[in-house]
């Protein structure tokens, strides 16, 4: 199948828009007309899982981390990068998406732990996806112009398409000294009948729909505006707080233990006493541990904390359970193999054997 339609799919799962501003999701490498027979799932593209991709064949890496992060000014032979550009293996990565997603990693880590009446550790304000454009047409050319403004990629909304709203109107104009307008005269203001015509445009189609828009226009100069939309908000956000309806701190810890499939973890701050009220968050959430001390959580479920993070969470009263980076989002990768399945039955997912936390406690 191609690899476009598996695109359509990580999107619908873990919408990009909800990524952190400093992430680099989606698809890092690879051609959305090619084809693809198996995918592999993993949290980190290291040469064991590349090794592993290539003897199971596998030509699309869905890798949590992005292996592509910061720029780079080389891609050379003996990089993994290169050797999967090189074999046509396609690379995505869904990393801070997925977190916020619904059913995504951090909601994972609440299911782990028995979180109930949950809620965004922090609420994030989804990135503008789209723009407004307003355009104004002669009645005759209206409906050939905006088959031309869908056909570039405007006029979506959600499962509907070809949307516009269309009303008359009179547009006046003064062609000065060598135009040749399409209506009226240069040298004499001109009025003229015209249809406003709206649509949405998302922002990565404007260069086409506008080139669209004037290879289509009647006029020499058409006239447009294109406002910029707010995303609607949302309750979505990263990290997860709720309550726990029964268990001391050590059941609790005992919990995460074996839903992550761990034998140990790191504990900070006390062990003794219930938990009411916890907090999660995936990976390395030090910047989210001032949110749930604020949201007073008895317990904060993390990949991993600095030193002084802990020491101030323990003086706050809040248990803190680290379990090393990975392994606090490594048990999302099942849960995203079934999401895929789901959404293309027919797609060959697999997840990877080789990756592990590169951290192991002695």
């Amino acid at each position: 199948m191609q690899l476009s339609r598996i695109l359509e799919a990580l999107e619908k799962i873990a919408p990009t828009r909800f990524a952190e501003a400093w992430d680099n999701v989606g698809l890092l490498a690879g051609d959305p007309q090619q084809e693809i027979g198996r995918a592999l799932l993993t949290i980190d593209y290291t040469e064991g899982v590349a090794r592993e991709a290539k003897l199971t064949k596998c030509d699309l890496i869905i890798a949590y981390h992005p292996p592509l992060f910061h720029a780079i000014k080389r891609i050379t032979a003996g990089s993994l990068i290169f050797d999967a550009v090189r074999r046509g293996v396609a690379i995505y990565s869904p990393h801070t998406a997925l977190d916020v997603a619904d059913g995504g990693t951090n909601d994972m880590l609440a299911d782990a732990i028995g979180m109930e009446n949950r809620q965004p550790l922090r609420i994030i304000q989804p990135k503008a996806t789209q723009y407004k454009l307003v355009t104004f047409v002669p009645e005759k050319d209206v409906e050939d112009v905006g088959r031309a403004l869908f056909a570039a990629g405007a006029g979506r909304i959600g499962q509907y398409s070809s949307c516009s709203f269309r009303s008359p109107g009179t547009g006046t104009f003064f062609g000065e000294e060598g135009t040749n307008p399409a209506v009226g005269q240069s040298g004499k203001l001109e009025r003229a009948d015209e249809i406003r015509l709206e649509t949405v445009v998302p922002i990565s189609k404007i260069d086409a729909v506008i080139r669209a828009l004037r290879e289509s226009h009647p006029y020499e100069e058409p006239a447009f505006d294109l406002n910029q939309l707010a995303a609607p908000p949302e309750a979505i956000g990263q990290g997860r707080i709720g309550t726990i309806s029964s268990g001391s701190r050590a059941e609790v810890i005992d919990r995460v233990k074996r839903e992550l499939n761990l034998s140990r973890v790191l504990v900070a701050g006390p062990t003794d006493g219930k938990v009411e009220r916890a907090a999660v968050c995936a990976g390395a959430c030090h910047e989210f541990l001032a949110d749930a001390i604020a949201q007073k959580a008895d317990l904060f479920l993390t990949g991993e904390l600095h030193h002084h993070d802990a020491l101030e969470a323990a003086r706050n009263g809040m248990t803190i359970v680290c379990t090393l980076h990975s392994n606090s989002e490594r048990a999302v990768l099942p849960r995203l193999k079934a999401r895929l399945f789901k959404e293309i039955p027919d797609l060959h997912v697999m997840i990877s054997e080789m990756d592990a936390d590169p951290f192991t406690i002695a």
